[in-house]
């Protein structure tokens, strides 16, 4: 691109490109006509940009973001309308940060100055925008953030902001980008040059998996606990090896991402107290919170190890869980590296009685799992039985689930490392239809289905979801488990206060979601295919023609199913 110049708007967008990014997921404002000309700039020069995306509410674009890594491993961008805008990403934010997601955000900034710069203040929300510190909104949930300056600093700005974001452990990145600066001409001689940084990775070193290879070959009893999966499809598959030739449970307690299939043979339940009770090895595998400390502890003489990219979650202000030996490493790379320093001790009879014995429980609790998900004669279905009703529907398609407050992972068959992700733990509602959009986008052979409570749907914008999906011709199936209530709250009520007068009363206060609107008419507004069903039999039939209407890309399909305890 020598002797060309691009204004910084059209410069920003082209680099990138060139680090990686494949979409700009954009909200637009006051502040975005240089961003908006520089699109068309590029396109008049040839210039190669990711493509930009109209997401009408930024929360969904956060959480396509969010769910575009999930499937390809590759951080994607936001641009939202200054401070406005970024208060509608902070969820997204929260939730990208406590997930280790890489997301680079940006957004406007109200002009620094009234008069005399092309770019300056024209209207009178430049005024009622402004903010002391912007940044504020987001900077808690941000690895690093910055402020846009100078026109000559795109090249390195964005090269540097997607290096930190994709460097372990990953997160969001925040750059805010005054309108001034923006529409100044920016040279382009560098814009198509190799990234002045790359993003780095965490690696265990040989010694400590050499030990902790050393004290699974010895260890009585040991348990893994893992939420965050095992960190790539080569972690998985060298977990699965690793746990069935050392006979250890693996418990997914709260469980964000699937680190074992559902059906191995040392998959156990989510309760962690019997485990802890007896183990004398206990290996937390990129969790955050493994238990709960008021419920449950291990045993005192067991020997705690934490591993994953951020294994003392140090921006976590209160995380007590002991640590007695800590490994800072990528997940997936870590279990392929233990897994072959195990290679050095062989399993004896002892590793293969405990395999047996671990197995045997594991395979009653599970059959305990599915017997509560069978069928019955009672009005509507529970979570559970609609969990089952479309695993077993699933049953040989490559599929993807998300769940927030929506089928439950005990009773699914899930065999893959990309087969089922919860909401995040930082809580942000509102995230699994967007989150499946961006799945879609990134893989879109894939079958994705995202489910969920009908508070959750409420939360995700559904009008501004729906619309999404219809523009990008989206073939995502969405099921919302309608108990017309926030049934977590009023779980959560009723586990501090069992005999609480709530509990007595049978009414819990601030839960109920009633009248529950029809939320088939939401999506039929952006024609999508949409069912109400009320009972098992109306379920697996709109099931059926809910799955043969997105596998035939047909579009989005909903069902709104109604559920009981």
């Amino acid at each position: 691109m020598t002797d060309v110049t691009l204004s910084a708007g059209a410069a920003l967008l082209a680099r990138l490109k060139t680090v990686g990014v494949d979409y700009i997921f954009a909200n637009s404002g006051t502040d975005f006509p240089p961003i908006i000309e520089g699109l068309a700039e590029a396109a008049a020069k040839d210039i190669a940009l990711p493509r930009a995306l109209t997401i009408p509410h930024e929360h969904a674009a956060m959480g396509m973001a969010h769910g575009y890594y999930l499937a390809s491993g590759r951080a994607q961008a936001v641009i939202a309308h200054t401070n406005v805008g970024l208060a509608n990403c902070a969820i997204g934010a929260l939730n990208a940060h406590v997930e280790h997601v890489p997301i680079l955000l940006f957004s406007g900034r109200t002009p620094t100055v009234e008069k005399g710069r092309f770019g300056a203040r024209t209207v009178p929300i430049g005024w009622g925008q402004e903010m002391r510190d912007q940044t504020s909104l987001v900077r808690e949930a941000s690895k690093w953030d910055y402020e846009l300056r100078f026109p000559e600093q795109v090249t390195e700005l964005v090269d540097r902001a997607h290096a930190i974001a994709s460097s372990s452990p990953r997160g969001p990145v925040y750059v805010s980008l005054p309108r001034e600066v923006l529409c100044e001409p920016c040279p382009a001689e560098f814009l198509d040059t190799s990234p002045s940084m790359t993003a780095h990775g965490l690696h265990a070193s040989p010694g400590d998996l050499a030990g902790l290879a050393a004290r699974i070959a010895r260890a009585k009893l040991p348990v893994i606990f893992a939420q965050h999966g095992a960190g790539s499809a080569e972690g998985f598959a060298a977990l699965a090896r690793m746990t069935e030739a050392w006979g250890i449970p693996v418990c997914q307690y709260w469980a964000g991402q699937l680190a074992l299939a559902t059906d191995h043979p040392m998959c156990t339940s989510w309760d962690p107290a019997p485990l802890l009770a007896e183990a004398d090895l206990v290996i937390c595998l990129g969790v955050l919170a493994p238990w709960m400390p008021d419920a449950h502890t291990p045993q005192p003489d067991a020997f705690v190890v934490q591993l994953g990219p951020n294994p003392l979650s140090i921006r976590t202000p209160i995380r007590n869980f002991r640590a007695d030996m800590a490994i800072a490493a990528d997940t997936g790379p870590a279990l392929v590296a233990l897994e072959q320093a195990l290679s050095e001790h062989k399993p004896d009879a002892a590793v293969r009685a405990r395999f047996e014995r671990v197995a045997a429980r594991n395979q009653q609790d599970r059959a305990q799992a599915l017997a509560a998900a069978a069928p019955d004669d009672a009005p509507g279905m529970t979570k559970a039985q609609i969990a089952r009703a479309l695993s077993d529907a699933l049953e040989g398609d490559h599929a993807t689930v998300l769940s927030e407050l929506g089928c439950p992972m005990p009773p699914m068959r899930l065999t893959h490392h990309q087969a089922w992700y919860q909401e995040p733990h930082a809580g942000g509602l509102g995230w699994s239809l967007p989150a499946a959009m961006g799945m879609q986008l990134a893989d879109p052979d894939r079958l994705i289905v995202a489910t969920m409570g009908d508070g959750t749907y409420m939360f995700a914008n559904p009008v501004v979801c729906h619309q999404i999906a219809e523009a990008l011709e989206l073939p995502i199936l969405i099921i919302v488990l309608n108990n017309a209530e926030w049934g977590a709250v009023r779980q959560s009520v009723l586990g501090l206060y069992p005999e609480g007068h709530a509990a007595r009363a049978n009414q819990v206060p601030l839960t109920g979601l009633q009248p529950s609107p029809d939320f088939t008419l939401v999506a039929r507004a952006s024609r999508a295919l949409a069912f109400r069903a009320e009972s098992r039999a109306e379920f697996t039939e709109k099931l059926d023609q809910a799955l043969a209407h997105v596998r035939a890309r047909k579009g989005a399909a909903l069902i709104d199913v109604s559920t009981r305890p």
